[in-house]
């Protein structure tokens, strides 16, 4: 089987085809192909978001999860353009993720994590975008967690609330939960909750 490389792709130009709060960039390129041989030269705009940064602030104790509501342009066309999501951010050049996920869970909830636990990093939107996003579920505690919060500055508008995990589940199941981090985060946390709980609430189990 072949396993092709960025040595297997020629980028023969590269041009600024649009330049705002994202970027879009032209690109004129040709790749192997499977049969042997190499593409025709084709044109391709590429969406350059860059790498993102999600988290799912989990509370073990009260089995419950921290949701953000807060509306979002790409749904503008949609009956109601606000959406519950994980805490994230973008981010920034030479920035951890471990990082970002602290910082935006501060900007965003108001919340302080302890232990960081990789759950996913995948592309999320190859077909036209270089974006990155990396997923953690992170350990908070969720008592009394309620409240507007967000960043003046950046048009923030953030509505925080906890959540019991199987209503969060629920709300996946029934769609009410229709953004691809956040189904991602929970479907994780219903696989490995148990194991999750166990090593949060007994570490000095942990080997």
């Amino acid at each position: 089987m072949n396993r092709f490389t960025r040595k297997d792709v020629e980028v023969i130009k590269e041009e600024s085809g649009y330049q705002g709060f994202f970027r879009i960039n032209r690109f004129t390129l040709r790749h192997r192909l499977f049969r042997g041989g190499w593409s025709e030269p084709m044109v391709r705009e590429l969406f350059q978001r860059g790498s993102a940064t999600c988290v799912l602030p989990y509370d073990p104790v009260l089995d419950e999860v921290v949701l953000i509501e807060q509306f979002r342009i790409g749904c503008v066309g949609a009956d109601a353009p606000w959406l519950l999501e994980l805490v994230a951010g973008i981010n920034e050049a030479g920035e951890e993720p471990e990082t970002v996920a602290r910082r935006e869970a501060l900007e965003e909830a108001d919340l302080e994590l302890g232990t960081l636990e990789p759950v996913a990093k995948y592309w999320a939107s190859p077909g036209g975008s270089d974006e990155q996003v990396q997923i953690f579920c992170g350990q908070v505690n969720a008592k009394g967690v309620d409240g507007i919060f967000g960043l003046a500055e950046e048009h923030e508008d953030i509505r925080v609330q906890a959540v019991n995990v199987q209503t969060a589940f629920e709300w996946v199941a029934s769609g009410r939960i229709n953004n691809a981090a956040t189904i991602i985060a929970l479907q994780w946390l219903q696989l490995h909750r148990d194991q999750l709980r166990a090593r949060w609430l007994n570490p000095s189990r942990e080997e």
